[in-house]
Order: structure tokens, then C-alpha cells, then sequence
């Protein structure tokens, strides 16, 4: 898995394009700036968006291929991101952070659950997660995402896995994305902002 990615990031100028995710930027112009952690954050758009707006960013990725192209991106708009490589697999909350945005970050249950508890200890009291994803029904959709419907969410699923937050939008909906080369089209996404009281 970590071969294809890199060679996806490899072989293409951006995957998902330079702009930031538009329910990650709604959230970031929305909210006073802390710190805030990007697991899978691919190239960066959302970090660097992030930290254009004053956040302390945290980052992570199993691919140097992306990691390299995010630091880049990063030093040409003169904005810093702390960028490590890790996989979500060994990924331990050391930390607390104001924020955690989950998006496109799409794992099999057995995997998803234990990270996602993880996520909950990584946010301070206070704290948002936001979340982005594709729903079960994207399987029938060709605007990206994965195949495989045991990776596509349904919000039954993902509310539970976060009930010991409080949910203030938990919603099912159809959208167009229009990001890069890949997400691209009439797409079913699940979108989640929650908060740690």
C-alpha cells in the first residue's frame, strides 16, 4: 500500500490539488487558531492552509514521497508545518492538541477503531475532530475513493466510534468534489464535527 502511494504522489504534480479541503477550510476560517494534527495529510493542502492561517500544524504520512512535496510546498509559501513519517498504525496520542482533522483517511475496521480511540485521547478538553470521508455509497460512484466497501463509512459506524464526544453535525450527503485529478465528480461523503467536553 505504502508503494502505491508513493508512486501515485510520484507520478502526478498533485493528487487532490492545491486547494484545501472545502469543509477543512470552512472549519479553519471558522475557528481561532491552536494546534492541530493531520493524520495522512498526503502533500499538504490542508496543512499548509492550516498554517497560513497561524495554526501550529502536526502532520503525518506513511509515504516520503508526500511528506517531501508538503515541505516543499511549505517552504515556497514561506509557512512551516512539522511533517513526520509514521503510519496511523503505530500512531500513539503523546500529545494534545486543540484540533484533529480526519480527511479522506479511509481504514478497515479492525484498524479504524483503535486508531480513532487514539484520535479522542489526542484532543484537549475542548477540542474539535472533523472528519471527511467517503459513505458506503460511494462504491456505486466513480469520483475516487476506495473499492473495497469494508474502507467506505457509514455514519452509524463513525458516530460510535466517537460517542464519547459531543457530536454538534454528524451528516450523510451528496457533493461535487473538485479535487485534483482524483477526487473529481458527483461523490456520497460523510462529514462529522465533534467536539471533547
Amino acid at each position: 500500500m505504502k508503494h502505491f502511494w508513493d508512486q501515485r504522489y510520484a507520478e502526478n504534480e498533485t493528487v487532490y490539488g492545491y486547494q484545501p479541503n472545502q469543509y477543512f477550510k470552512l472549519f479553519i476560517d471558522l475557528h481561532k487558531p491552536g494546534k492541530i494534527l493531520l493524520p495522512a495529510e498526503g502533500e499538504g493542502r490542508n496543512a499548509l492552509y492550516a498554517a497560513s492561517k497561524g495554526w501550529q500544524v502536526d502532520a503525518f504520512d506513511f509515504s516520503e514521497v508526500a511528506r517531501e512535496k508538503a515541505l516543499s510546498q511549505a517552504e515556497a509559501n514561506d509557512v512551516v508545518i512539522n511533517y513526520e513519517i509514521k503510519d496511523v498504525t503505530q500512531f500513539v496520542a503523546t500529545e494534545q492538541y486543540d484540533a484533529v482533522a480526519l480527511i479522506y483517511l479511509h481504514l478497515p475496521p479492525y484498524i479504524r477503531k483503535s486508531f480513532h480511540r487514539e484520535i479522542v485521547k489526542a484532543l484537549k478538553p475542548g477540542g474539535f475532530l472533523l472528519l471527511e470521508a467517503f459513505a458506503k455509497e460511494q462504491a456505486t460512484l466513480d469520483s475516487g475513493g476506495p473499492r473495497d466497501p469494508e474502507l467506505l463509512y457509514d455514519a452509524a459506524s463513525i458516530c460510535n466510534d466517537f460517542q464519547f464526544l459531543h457530536q454538534i453535525s454528524c451528516e450523510q450527503k451528496e457533493i461535487i468534489l473538485k479535487e485534483g485529478d482524483y477526487h473529481q465528480g458527483k461523490a456520497a461523503i460523510l462529514r462529522m464535527l465533534a467536539q471533547k467536553l
